[in-house]
């Protein structure tokens, strides 16, 4: 089994050798600090709304090196955030319109890849969440028995479950390439290799040279945390993930996943999964869930335990699939803001702009923040400047130590919760509700 490096979605695709690194000083009209799905859409949307902007994008690796080709492939509508801390400064119809609009942004990016030539194994399946005690089935509220959960996949002891249509499959580093291809179709210049070591208002000092702007967006979503003064804004989550070897024609059949749905769970410390386009799994979960100091993975490596602890989930959901190879394990980082809830901000008077904090939800969440700062940027006040997440603010994380032991501590008490929960009980375990309260959730 390969571990670490890049993900298995860039393996199969190809690693990219960055180009177009940045030599000395250099001046434009937009410049864009990081080059995966948040920052690519940005430049894509400021473009085709104004094609006489200088706009670049500062990429440390190369476009997509982060979680935009290390996700687990959920085109989803899910909330990219806390409806309780959105409806604090917007009410629940300011919700109810953020959530309209996530919907909304799975048709447009399936559109955006149809316009652009983007081939990125999408497939619009909906996602089956499923419930496998009483406690999570309490949760979930789903209109699909044992005997309706069985019938779209046979996940060991699912007691209930629920479908959302709103949602696809895709291949992430298939999808962020492309997208990185229409930026480039259009005359926006990446600048890979390239790390960034300061930004201020009208400059982005790196350390091949200063790009000079009077727009600089931060977009580096779980790297935001490396950035001089910025270290305890977000804090970055480490997720990890393992893909199986192809599985056989009796293997599917035995469990059921005939179709291309999304799969996912109702636990606290829970788990995704998708049926690649090359008949795989592809399966998520919460490894060691954050490194000291804001400390970002090595190279894409995850823990021998973490590995065990994926493979032990799959097998749990799928129980003959017990002997199956793992080719792939890989982990990457996402941003976590103090309230767990996502923000696009931009600032006229400093020129300084930011989105992201997507909390694991940013696949579809990118595009919709993009479109947002878009509007920011060149002073549209619109139906998306008006969302409950623009210009949200949010306190910082604590400083160290008290940040690596209350993150370690919440997961701890969630991993206890689903304990108690799959032991019988019957209902949300209290544990999990102080873990919620220290999460800030």
């Amino acid at each position: 089994m390969r571990n670490g490096g890049v993900s298995f979605w860039w393996q199969q695709v190809g690693l990219p050798s960055p180009t177009d690194r940045l030599s000395g000083d250099v001046r434009c009209d937009v410049a864009i600090v990081g080059g995966g799905l948040t920052g690519l859409w940005t430049a894509y949307y400021l473009h085709l709304a104004d094609p006489g902007l200088d706009i670049r994008v500062v990429e440390a690796q190369f476009a997509g090196f982060g979680a935009s080709g290390r996700n687990g492939g959920w085109l989803s509508s899910e909330l990219a955030g806390s409806a309780r801390a959105y409806a604090a400064a917007a009410g629940e119809d300011g919700v109810d319109r953020l959530r309209a609009a996530l919907r909304a942004s799975v048709d447009e990016v399936i559109g955006v890849a149809a316009r652009e030539g983007i081939e990125a194994d999408i497939v619009r399946s909906g996602v089956l969440m499923v419930a496998r005690s009483a406690a999570q089935a309490r949760r979930l509220r789903g209109e699909l028995d044992a005997a309706g959960v069985a019938e779209r996949i046979r996940v060991a002891g699912a007691v209930s479950g629920h479908v959302d249509p709103a949602c696809a499959r895709v291949h992430p580093a298939k999808l962020v390439a492309g997208v990185a291809r229409a930026v480039r179709r259009r005359g926006v210049r990446i600048h890979e290799d390239t790390r960034v070591v300061a930004v201020e208002p009208g400059a982005v000092i790196t350390e091949r040279g200063t790009l000079r702007a009077p727009v600089v967006l931060r977009c580096l979503e779980g790297f935001t945390a490396g950035l001089a003064g910025h270290r305890r804004d977000w804090l970055p989550m480490n997720s990890a993930m393992v893909v199986t070897e192809p599985l056989s024609a009796a293997q599917w059949a035995d469990i059921g996943w005939d179709g291309a749905e999304l799969l996912g769970d109702e636990a606290h410390a829970y788990c995704y999964a998708q049926r690649t386009a090359d008949g795989r799994i592809a399966l998520g979960g919460r490894g060691v869930p954050y490194r000291f100091g804001s400390r970002t993975d090595v190279d894409g490596r995850t823990q021998d335990a973490t590995v065990a602890s994926l493979r032990s989930t799959l097998t749990t959901l799928f129980p003959s699939l017990a002997g199956v190879r793992l080719d792939h394990a890989w982990c990457g980082v996402l941003g976590v803001p103090r309230d767990w809830s996502a923000s696009v901000s931009f600032d006229a008077a400093t020129g300084l702009g930011h989105a992201g904090g997507y909390v694991g939800s940013g696949l579809t969440a990118t595009s919709l923040a993009a479109r947002t700062l878009r509007d920011l940027v060149l002073g549209h006040d619109t139906d998306l400047t008006a969302l409950p997440w623009t210009h949200h603010r949010v306190r910082r994380w604590e400083p160290e130590p008290l940040r690596w032991l209350g993150v370690h501590a919440l997961y701890r008490l969630y991993r206890a919760a689903d304990r108690r929960e799959d032991a019988g009980l019957p209902r949300t375990s209290r544990i999990a509700r102080v873990a919620d309260r220290v999460a800030g959730r």
